[in-house]
């Protein structure tokens, strides 16, 4: 009992140090993102912007603008020290690795940075023209939209950074396949409940329309697909390893 009290001591020493680097480098990279706060907002608002007849959002507070400089600086910050708080997961998750599996750690990094970056491209680039060409042009063109800076931001911040999230997932379940959770042959036999779980997904995350759904449940179904393959390649089979401790047995 005092060894695993240690244990878990030990683990949660390690996450909190982990947590601490990683806000670190969030803060270092919002003072530097607060410098470019006005050009980081000009690339925020850019989806939206032709769908506003004034040219731009509104605010209802004289906080309003300052703090959405906060929150834009804040959020650009998250996005571009993904490879530093990433690399602070890896720390956190080695220990529990064989040691010809930390060889992954930059593979690591180098995918969870490439993958969320992929995820944040994709819903700005893709699922944000579409989403708002249906949302602001439905019910005609005779109503004019007042957007608020404050809902707009909640909307885009909060939905950049699911996405980015959820296109973590062959990574995610390519290390619990390492860690000899799960194996190819499970993720295979659940693919039919993972789709109806990911379409589900899609629904949540997305605006309110069929066209945003698909343009999510489509990429995360092929992330589904390669996440098996990854998990054949570098994870534990789970029935080699038990064929393993019956012959050792």
């Amino acid at each position: 009992m005092e060894e695993a009290s240690q244990s878990l001591v030990e683990h949660l020493t390690d996450l909190r140090k982990c947590l601490l680097r990683s806000v670190m480098a969030v803060v270092i990279g919002f003072c530097i993102c607060w410098i470019f706060s006005e050009q980081l907002f000009n690339i925020i608002r850019q989806p939206i912007a032709p769908f506003l007849k004034e040219g731009g959002l509104i605010f209802t507070a004289p906080m309003d603008k300052f703090l959405a400089h906060i929150k834009v600086s804040l959020l650009a910050s998250v996005i571009l020290s993904c490879p530093f708080w990433i690399y602070q997961i890896w720390l956190f998750i080695a220990p529990g690795l064989y040691e010809k599996e930390k060889k992954y750690g930059i593979a690591f990094i180098f995918s969870g940075s490439f993958l969320f970056l992929l995820g944040v491209s994709f819903v700005y680039f893709i699922v944000y023209p579409m989403a708002f060409d249906f949302l602001m042009n439905f019910g005609g063109g005779v109503d004019a939209p007042m957007i608020t800076i404050s809902d707009y931001l909640s909307f885009f911040t909060t939905t950049t950074l699911v996405f980015g999230a959820a296109f973590e997932m062959p990574l995610i379940l390519t290390i619990l396949g390492i860690l000899g959770v799960i194996d190819h042959h499970f993720l295979s036999k659940m693919r039919r409940y993972a789709i109806v779980v990911l379409a589900a997904l899609s629904a949540l995350i997305t605006p309110p329309d069929v066209i945003s759904m698909f343009a999510m449940l489509v990429p995360l179904t092929l992330l589904y697909e390669l996440s098996i393959i990854l998990v054949k390649i570098f994870g534990r089979d789970k029935d080699e390893e038990n064929d393993t401790e019956l012959t050792n047995n």
